[in-house]
């Protein structure tokens, strides 16, 4: 697996490649000290993992995230215990405070090979079509609903929640497993949390920096970044 590490300190990325050095399964292929280089280096070596640092000059780590749409796996390695909870919203695979130790890398390194294998299982099942029934539960309540009626898919922690008619069921599932299974010539993943069916689209404006507000004809508005909006444009033009 590829991976980059992020931290603003020199010695504590050197310590942390040493320790890396036993896993052969790991490739590391950048180091970044800040933020701003991280977004830059993701983009262009399209790593599966991140050693991501919290505190950091300029931007957080947890800044950093919310800027990636296509965000790899995270390791949180921090000297802070306060921004656990935190990264754990956000999907992170482990959270290590420094010193790090063997044992703990060895544990998180675990987490992170078996999350591979589960999601590589998933994607091996049959995509779906658009006109496929699917199955959705949530609770004691359930639903048989044609995908194509499902305006949106919207990540809440280790959750999706779907809506379509007037029902917002949550499902224990990731946001980029759907993103696999769907047909991507009807569902776009409008950013890091949404997946909009652009079928659903009611209107499209222009938004901040170069991006784009879309409104469905439920009513909800999902804002498109700048990157996202170029993929979008590609995709519904003639």
């Amino acid at each position: 697996m590829k991976a980059i590490i992020i931290d603003d300190e020199r010695l504590a990325r050197q310590e942390l490649k040493s320790l890396l050095a036993d896993h052969k399964d790991i490739e590391i292929v950048g180091e970044c000290s800040n933020a701003e280089d991280a977004k830059e280096k993701i983009n262009q070596l399209k790593p599966d993992v991140l050693f991501l640092d919290i505190q950091m000059p300029g931007k957080t780590g947890l800044e950093l995230i919310e800027e990636i749409s296509a965000l790899p796996e995270v390791i949180f390695v921090t000297a802070y215990d306060e921004f656990a909870l935190r990264a754990f919203e956000v999907n992170a695979i482990d959270y290590l405070l420094k010193p790090v130790s063997k044992e703990r890398l060895n544990d998180a390194l675990k987490k992170l090979f078996a999350k591979e294998e589960k999601d590589v299982k998933k994607d091996s099942l049959v995509p779906f079509a658009d006109e496929d029934m699917v199955f959705v539960k949530d609770g004691d309540k359930c639903w048989f609903v044609k995908l194509s009626n499902i305006r949106l898919f919207e990540s809440e922690g280790n959750y999706v929640r779907v809506l379509f008619d007037s029902n917002r069921p949550l499902i224990l599932r990731s946001l980029n497993n759907l993103d696999t299974r769907l047909n991507p010539k009807t569902f776009f993943r409008a950013s890091r949390k949404h997946i909009i069916n652009l079928k659903w689209i009611e209107t499209i404006e222009t938004w901040f920096n170069g991006g784009l507000m879309v409104k469905l004809k439920g009513g909800e508005q999902v804002e498109i970044s700048r990157r996202q909006a170029v993929k979008l444009k590609d995709l519904m033009s003639l």
